[in-house]
């Protein structure tokens, strides 16, 4: 029974170290390029510009409006 409240408190005990408050300015640093769902940030930008030639829309992408140009 000591034994499993010590492993336990070690468990709880490095969960509590282990969390930390990222600041802003320090998630670029933590941000690798090969985790971004677009790796090739000019090749997505095209095929973007692509897309809303042939189509007229634009969004879907985190960005807002569409293809009106009212925004």
């Amino acid at each position: 029974m000591r034994q499993i409240n010590l492993l336990l408190l070690l468990g709880l005990l490095a969960n509590c170290i282990a969390c930390t408050e990222v600041l802003p300015r320090q998630r670029g640093n933590l941000a690798l390029p090969h985790m971004s769902f677009t790796p090739d940030a000019l090749e997505f930008g095209l095929r973007q510009h692509t897309a809303f030639s042939k189509e007229s829309a634009s969004g879907g992408y985190g960005g807002g409006g569409g293809g009106c140009g009212c925004n």
